[in-house]
C-alpha cells in the first residue's frame, strides 16, 4: 500500500519541493539585495519537474534494496537559473528588489494553492477509503 501511495503523491511531493526551493531562492535574493557581487537566482520549475519525472521513470524496482533500486532524487542544481536585470548596479549585484518582491508574492500564492490542492487529494483519498 505504501508504494501505491508513494506513486499517487510523487508528483505532488516533487512539486512542493520545487515550490519550496523557489521560495528559498527568492528569499535569499531579497536578503542579499545589498551584497556586492551577489547574483540573483531562481528555479526553472519545468526543468526541475522534467528531471524529477525522468528520475522516477528510470526506477522500476519494488524495493530500494534491489540492485539499481535506489530512487534518484532530482537535483536542484540543473534547474537553477540566474537573473540578469535590465539596469545592472554598480556593485555587480543583480537583485532587483521590486521584481523579487513580486516574484515572492506570486510564489507564495502558488505554494498555498499547491497545499490546498494536496489537501483536496488527501481528503478525496480518505473519503474513498471510508467508502463515502
Amino acid at each position: 500500500m505504501s508504494g501505491l501511495l508513494d506513486n499517487y503523491f510523487a508528483t505532488s511531493a516533487m512539486s512542493m519541493q520545487a515550490k519550496n526551493k523557489r521560495l528559498e531562492l527568492i528569499s535569499e535574493n531579497i536578503a542579499n539585495v545589498s551584497t556586492p557581487g551577489y547574483k540573483s537566482r531562481d528555479l526553472d520549475f519545468v526543468a526541475f519537474m522534467n528531471q524529477a519525472q525522468s528520475g522516477l521513470e528510470s526506477a522500476h524496482s519494488t524495493n530500494p534494496r534491489h540492485i539499481g533500486g535506489s530512487r534518484s532524487t532530482a537535483s536542484f542544481d540543473n534547474a537553477i537559473t540566474y537573473y540578469q536585470p535590465l539596469n545592472p548596479s554598480l556593485d555587480n549585484n543583480t537583485v532587483d528588489i521590486g521584481m523579487e518582491q513580486a516574484k515572492f508574492g506570486k510564489a507564495a500564492a502558488d505554494y498555498e494553492a499547491a497545499v490546498s490542492f494536496l489537501e483536496n487529494r488527501i481528503s478525496g483519498l480518505r473519503r474513498a477509503l471510508k467508502g463515502e
